[in-house]
């Protein structure tokens, strides 16, 4: 499966669960880490996990099983390691204390299509 296939299949989970402010970060050619890094924002714990619950029930459905979460049941933010895909899932407050996206000025947003 490609990157691109595994970015879309994960804003599509994102959306679907209602993410907020979620942005993609192309990063081919800077990071060797992966090519796209995506975060998101939730309203609360409970959307949180939600998302990051659809994203893995979205990999199942396109037989990708390559993935792994960081966080815990109480965490303000999981990520999600899909190997060349890598989300992050924040609650608002936790986005905004990390700033993640300061880390990715180097790549080039990617234009997400809206539902």
């Amino acid at each position: 499966m490609t990157s691109q296939e595994i970015l879309n299949f994960t804003t599509k989970a994102i959306s679907d669960r209602h993410g907020e402010d979620t942005e993609a970060y192309d990063m081919r050619g800077i990071s060797i880490l992966a090519d796209y890094y995506v975060i998101t924002s939730a309203g609360s714990n409970r959307q949180l996990h939600a998302i990051a619950n659809s994203i893995v029930e979205e990999a199942h459905k396109n037989n990708y099983t390559d993935y792994r979460i960081e966080g815990t049941r109480d965490s303000n933010w999981l990520l999600l390691d899909l190997g060349d895909v890598v989300v992050n899932v924040f609650t608002q407050e936790a986005r905004e204390f990390y700033n993640l996206e300061k880390l990715w000025a180097n790549g080039k947003q990617v234009e997400l299509k809206e539902d």
